[in-house]
């Protein structure tokens, strides 16, 4: 991608981070999503943890569900 396109690219909104996220664990991402946004690497290191705890949190809830 040419240097003058980079600054013109809008902030990854919370909801981009997200998809961008949710897409990474799946591996479905494609490369007109990655260009079209600045995602943050803090930001997408903050979300990918908050829904990998959200994950774990909802299979542990689901196997006591189960188990019990």
């Amino acid at each position: 991608m040419p240097q003058d396109t980079i600054g013109a690219m809008k902030p990854a909104s919370f909801v981009d981070t997200v998809k961008a996220v949710l897409s990474g664990f799946l591996g479905v991402r494609k490369r007109a999503d990655h260009e079209r946004v600045r995602l943050r690497p803090v930001h997408v290191i903050v979300t990918a943890v908050l829904l990998v705890a959200l994950f774990v949190l909802a299979l542990r809830t689901i196997v006591g569900l189960v188990v019990s």
